[in-house]
């Protein structure tokens, strides 16, 4: 083990991934394809390491700008620094560009996997260590079509999936109630989550929360714009159900004021927001320590970053909530990694083998990308 040798390799892949059907959220659509972009890192010895930057244009940002960042500002900090210059490295990361957060959760996943895979061990030992073996599995219902969703649960349901977020305020509110009534109806065994996405105005929020609220979802994730704090503290004392933040809180600073403020009884923690595993982690830590639990949560995603993701969670005691890295197996036509992201009875599996424990295909890498970079 040579946690010395430098880093001589930085590839990138502008991914454009077909997926199976629409998906409406609060604050817009995903059809016909998601776009990721996917760092490989080489080391002098001939290890790789990958990372997986996914954005969505109205949340976090744009693959474009995942794609700039990584190419022109990171990549001149990284390559001809070694390994065991991590945490310096994702330092100047942080200064070198502001916000493109889906980058730098790329940057810290590729240098964890290759360090891992240099070490011989799995990514969760390098930032912690394991406190679970699986992760219960939560997948999203927002397909416009019901009727296509409702094919949906009950392949979840044969799969044994017990977790599922319904996906509201893309359309009316008695399209929520009615699939709200239906899955209660049809589908009693799944346990509900209900996430707006940011999708109500102020002006509809507390009326339509209050009736949501009435079916006794798991929790309700941020009703309204992420900008609206009193808004959300408002709904969090109207309601007997637990409210999380997820637009409103991207990483441990947002999660301070948050808390301070009491906007949520929980959050959803995702390292493509937060800029990466240990920032994710962060996070996770001021909410228990405030008394406020947390949720996996995910972008659209491939099956890289959804590695990333169990790998933090299996060192983060602090998320309880379970996870929803469903899209690798769920929402896209093909996954990019060499083997199926790993999901069995309704848990993600955490693994054991070295660095992220999967690699992506590479043949699968060049037949999606869009464009690529690879040179030192």
């Amino acid at each position: 083990m040579d946690l010395n040798q430098k880093i001589t390799g930085f590839d990138l892949w502008h991914l454009k991934l077909p997926v199976v059907s629409a998906r409406d959220h609060g604050i817009g659509r995903v059809s016909g394809s998601c776009e990721i972009v996917v760092l490989r890192l080489t080391s002098e010895g001939g290890s790789e390491g990958y990372g997986e930057a996914s954005p969505w244009s109205v949340f976090t940002g744009t693959p474009e700008a995942s794609y700039a960042a990584l190419d022109r500002y990171i990549r001149p900090l990284v390559v001809g620094r070694s390994l065991a210059d991590r945490a310096a490295i994702l330092s100047d990361a942080a200064k070198i560009v502001a916000h493109c957060t889906e980058a730098k959760a790329a940057l810290e996943t590729a240098l964890l996997d290759l360090t891992g895979r240099v070490a011989g061990v799995p990514v969760w030992s390098l930032i912690g260590g394991k406190c679970r073996d699986t992760i219960p599995l939560s997948c999203s219902i927002a397909n416009p079509d019901f009727d296509a969703d409702i094919d949906l649960l009950a392949r979840l349901r044969e799969d044994g999936v017990r977790l599922i977020k319904l996906k509201t305020g893309f359309k009316d509110h008695a399209f929520d109630v009615m699939r709200l009534e239906r899955i209660a109806r049809d589908f009693p065994e799944f346990r509900v989550r209900v996430d707006y996405n940011q999708g109500l105005e102020i002006e509809q929020a507390v009326a339509q929360v209050l009736d949501v609220a009435q079916f006794k979802p798991d929790f309700i994730e941020q009703p309204v714009r992420y900008h609206h704090f009193d808004m959300m503290a408002q709904l969090r004392k109207l309601i007997d159900v637990p409210l999380l933040a997820d637009e409103s809180v991207f990483g441990p600073e947002d999660m301070v004021r948050a808390a301070r403020e009491g906007i949520c009884d929980g959050v959803s923690v995702k390292i493509m927001k937060s800029g990466g595993l240990t920032r994710g982690q962060s996070v996770a830590r001021i909410a228990a320590a405030n008394g406020l639990t947390a949720y996996g949560g995910d972008m659209f995603e491939a099956g890289i970053a959804h590695l990333a993701g169990t790998h933090m969670i299996a060192a983060t005691p602090e998320i309880t909530l379970g996870c929803e890295f469903y899209q690798a197996s769920y929402f896209l036509e093909e996954d990019i990694l060499e083997t199926p992201f790993p999901v069995r009875a309704g848990h993600v599996v955490v693994p054991d083998t070295p660095g992220l424990g999967i690699k992506p295909d590479p043949d699968k890498l060049s037949h999606y990308a869009v464009r690529k970079s690879e040179a030192g």
